[in-house]
């Protein structure tokens, strides 16, 4: 049960090109800032990301895009990352754009199970191209399958040695439904205790869902755009 390793190149151990991974945090907010730069080290490729948004110049996923590391990033917020603007323009980076309420709900339902959903949002853009269509209550409504992911990557505040876990205010926003759309869910964590310290009526995510924990720091927490009087 206990489900501790080192640090995070051991916690990637068997990332490998081409695979698919779903990274949590909302904008800079959460993200798994470890395992971001252990897989830069890494120098895997190809891979498809599925994240809220794709960081910024020099920090976060942008760190992967820099090195052409990703082939396909499936967002919803890219607004702040010049050069995931200049891959995409240029053809380098396959992209593709999800409202950010859709995408949180593929990743739930991709860790519960659910297959498919329609949902009204998107509904007359581009986002609707190619997906069936049926109407609700009078309302056309898109056919959404679920998002899962062959490693899930998620930053929480605590957890105990058996992956269950604790986030704080807005990095809760993707991590917890991320967690459970995995193969293999990464967490890494600012504390670690033993298994029976944390509430359990704290627990965001069971510690079912995580195979691999580890205890990291030096977090830089950056905010993406800092506003003063």
């Amino acid at each position: 049960m206990n489900k501790v390793v080192k640090d995070a190149r051991e916690a990637i151990k068997g990332i490998e090109d081409g695979m698919t991974l779903m990274v949590g945090g909302f904008g800079l907010s959460g993200i798994p800032e470890n395992c971001i730069s252990a897989l830069v080290e890494s120098g895997v490729k190809d891979l498809t990301c599925i994240s809220n948004n794709a960081g910024v110049d020099d920090f976060g996923l942008g760190l992967l895009l820099k090195k052409h590391q990703i082939k396909k990033m499936i967002s919803s917020y890219v607004g702040e990352n010049a050069e995931f603007e200049r891959q995409l323009l240029n053809g380098e980076l396959e992209v593709e754009l999800i409202p950010q309420g859709t995408l949180a709900e593929r990743c739930l339902a991709g860790g519960a199970g659910i297959p498919a959903f329609f949902v009204p949002a998107g509904y007359g853009t581009e986002v609707a191209e190619g997906k069936e269509v049926r109407e609700f209550n009078g309302k056309p409504h898109l056919l959404e399958n679920a998002l899962t992911a062959d490693y899930a990557i998620v930053k929480a505040w605590k957890g105990d040695t058996h992956g269950n876990l604790i986030y704080r205010y807005t990095a809760n926003n993707f991590n917890q439904p991320m967690a459970t759309a995995g193969k293999i869910t990464i967490a890494e964590v600012e504390e670690l205790v033993e298994a029976g310290e944390l509430d359990p009526m704290q627990i965001h995510t069971p510690g079912i869902f995580v195979q691999r924990i580890f205890k990291s720091t030096n977090y830089e927490k950056r905010i993406e755009r800092i506003t003063e009087r």
